[in-house]
């Protein structure tokens, strides 16, 4: 059995050296200078030596347009542009006019002050644009000075006249002029005496909206109203029944949905009666009291239609929830006696065979202590 090896003098043998910082790290091909010496400026010493007849990026710069295109004539024999030309020198301009001459840069007017103006101005040797534009003016056939075209392209006297033509075929006819003026006719001088009252709504609608109102709550009223209208202008054509016709001259089925009020102004002075009966006691003499017929008014008519509908409204049952329901029901009694299904039909010819047997009444009637 091999004897255990002490590794306590391997361990002494061995030489440990700390890793380098990276930041004295050599890099291969970098020569570094030494520690102490580095510099963050350009120094003559160690800018490169500029040889004699080199030229920079910025010193070969690209020639003007016309200088080479009078180098290209110049080989091929032709004439060129003509770069030589002298212009006008600024300093000769600024010199006569006195406005340009307070608008014009301080150099300039110190040379002008210091006589170096327009009596010492060098003329220019050279041109910043091209004079090409000039020659080919003389090569250019004549243009007609509106237009700016040559004559061959311009239309002949007998075309414009047929284009002249047809442009007065084509244009459109000149509207009607728009009357001025109102856009509604103005009302019948004089206007009716009806108190306080506005003429905002349609009577028929105002005063269903009054028998509507519950605990003075007007805005609420208002609202079912404006339900029961367009449920009456959504809804489709009532169908008239023969035995419950409605008043004379009654516009056609199909018409009744696009007028929401005369919808329900029909529907109310339908069904509307045209009298009440009054108990009145002691009329013959006795204590029996008599039926007597009154005539109603025109108001109370409606009032009595539409108290009418609203019993038979009340005592349907709503399709769903919500607070449309009640202006919803009413809408669909409005349908009902349009459609003479409502029960109100039956209370007014009640009421008008009533009428009718008690009519031998008027005469105790005169004679009471009401008259």
């Amino acid at each position: 059995m091999p004897s255990a090896m002490n590794p306590i003098p391997a361990v002494r043998s061995l030489a440990f050296r700390p890793r380098p910082s990276s930041r004295f790290r050599p890099v291969i091909g970098v020569k570094r200078p030494a520690i102490g010496i580095c510099r963050t400026f350009a120094d003559k010493s160690t800018l490169p030596e500029a040889k004699e007849g080199a030229t920079g990026p910025n010193m070969e710069q690209a020639e003007h347009v016309s200088e080479e295109a009078a180098k290209v004539a110049n080989v091929m024999g032709d004439e060129g542009p003509d770069i030589e030309g002298t212009g006008t020198p600024v300093q000769e301009i600024l010199a006569g006019d006195k406005e340009a001459r307070e608008q014009a840069p301080k150099v300039m007017k110190d040379a002008i002050s210091a006589g170096k103006g327009a009596q010492n101005a060098k003329p220019s040797t050279g041109r910043s644009f091209s004079t090409m534009a000039r020659r080919r003016a003389d090569m250019t056939p004549a243009m007609d000075d509106s237009t700016g075209l040559p004559p061959s392209m311009l239309p002949s006297a007998e075309q414009r006249a047929l284009y002249a033509q047809e442009q007065q075929i084509l244009a459109p006819q000149p509207a009607q002029e728009e009357k001025k003026g109102h856009k509604f006719p103005l009302p019948a001088l004089p206007l009716p005496s009806n108190g306080n009252k506005d003429h905002r709504y349609d009577p028929v609608v105002e005063q269903v909206t009054n028998l509507m109102m519950l605990h003075g709550k007007k805005s609420v009223a208002q609202r079912n109203m404006a339900v029961i209208l367009s449920t009456l202008r959504t809804a489709p054509p009532p169908t008239y029944s023969a035995l419950r016709p409605l008043l004379p001259g009654a516009p056609p089925a199909s018409h009744l949905p696009l007028h929401p009020v005369l919808y329900l102004t029909l529907a109310i002075d339908s069904l509307a009666p045209l009298l009440r009966i009054r108990s009145q006691r002691g009329a013959a003499g006795g204590g029996v009291a008599l039926q007597i017929p009154v005539p109603l008014g025109l108001r109370q008519r409606r009032r009595t239609a539409f108290t009418w509908m609203l019993d038979a409204a009340s005592k349907k049952k709503s399709r769903g929830s919500g607070n449309d329901q009640f202006a919803l029901r009413v809408a669909d009694e409005v349908i009902a006696v349009v459609e003479g299904r409502s029960g109100g039909w039956e209370k007014r010819a009640a009421v008008h065979r009533l009428g009718t047997t008690a009519r031998i009444n008027l005469k105790f009637g005169s004679r009471g202590g009401r008259r």
